[in-house]
């Protein structure tokens, strides 16, 4: 019985303690591979590898499925990787240019897979390379290749963000504001509003004094800075994970804040006011607070989503 114990013990250990552990280097060398591939395909085409990263790191957060396994994850269309007309799918690379196909090989196996990682990095490299490898040549080439202003911008920042830290494994978070003020927040994503007609809340609100300091809670850009007629002095910042971070209601700015700036988590962005509800430079219309959104983007459409969860995970990673 002591024996069975012992056993049971044992493997109760191994599961909660080693597995966590396990996966983790699992994940660690996932990015390492990613890496590699991307520097590979930077050697071959001279496309600067955070640009190759961004696509992949876009697209992962963009597909309905479940990728964040996957080695890459990109997809080509059928009927630009082939070309029209190469109805058997053969992935002979002269074949394929015969067709006006854009499949290329980058794994020297002589066959221009859309399932081999090395081909897909590669034949997305050269469909940028048509334009050239300069920032704006691979602006117009991203704009002809996904035709929307938005997918382009968030691609163009996360590889701003990548280029900047030379690393594409950026997962640290932090609590928006200074967990060493007081401050406090329920649960109140979707409630309704009434100011500017009926609509419903769309973020947390963190209560806590005028002045406290607003900080970033993610690796991004900083996309919109002003005014606006409901939150008052507003800040938005888009990570690499395709999600817009929405501050507002805040008294003012850190002086070096501006739009194009790459922050981290932890950066100062401004302080907790109570702007807003007017035109510029109303305040004190309700009690000092930091509204926090979230808005996730699919490539097609963005929505908000209840921020509350995130808010409570990231406050314990701040303690």
């Amino acid at each position: 019985m002591l024996n069975k114990a012992i056993f049971l013990l044992s493997l109760f250990f191994f599961a909660v303690v080693l597995n966590p552990v396990h996966a983790e280097e699992e994940e660690q060398d996932l990015h390492e591979k990613r890496m590699v591939l991307y520097k590979k395909t930077e050697a071959v085409t001279q496309i600067p590898w955070y640009y190759i990263a961004a696509i992949d790191q876009y697209e992962r957060n963009s597909s309905e499925e479940d990728k964040d396994d996957q080695l890459v994850s990109i997809s080509i269309p059928d009927e630009l990787w082939y070309g029209i007309g190469n109805s058997s799918m053969i992935k002979n690379e002269n074949i394929i240019q015969f067709f006006q196909g854009k499949g290329k090989d980058g794994s020297g196996d002589n066959k221009a897979d859309p399932e081999n990682p090395e081909d897909v990095l590669y034949t997305m490299a050269s469909i940028l390379l048509e334009y050239g490898p300069s920032h704006d040549e691979v602006k117009i080439a991203l704009w002809n290749y996904y035709q929307r202003d938005l997918t382009v911008q968030t691609i163009m920042n996360t590889a701003k963000v990548f280029k900047k830290h030379n690393r594409i494994k950026l997962t640290d978070r932090e609590f928006p504001v200074d967990t060493s003020y007081n401050y406090s927040y329920n649960n109140n994503w979707g409630d309704r509003r009434g100011f500017g007609g009926v609509r419903i809340h769309e973020g947390s609100d963190i209560f806590a004094d005028y002045g406290t300091p607003v900080k970033s809670t993610t690796y991004g850009v900083v996309e919109m800075k002003g005014w606006n007629l409901y939150g008052g002095w507003r800040l938005g910042i888009r990570d690499i994970n395709n999600v817009y971070h929405y501050y507002a209601h805040m008294s003012g700015y850190n002086d070096d804040i501006e739009v194009g700036q790459v922050v981290e988590p932890g950066d100062l962005l401004g302080k907790v006011g109570s702007t807003g509800y007017g035109p510029p430079g109303t305040s004190g219309k309700f009690p000092p607070h930091l509204h926090y959104g979230l808005y996730q983007d699919d490539g097609y459409s963005e929505w908000s989503f209840d921020p509350y969860p995130y808010l409570r995970k990231w406050e314990r990673m701040s303690e």
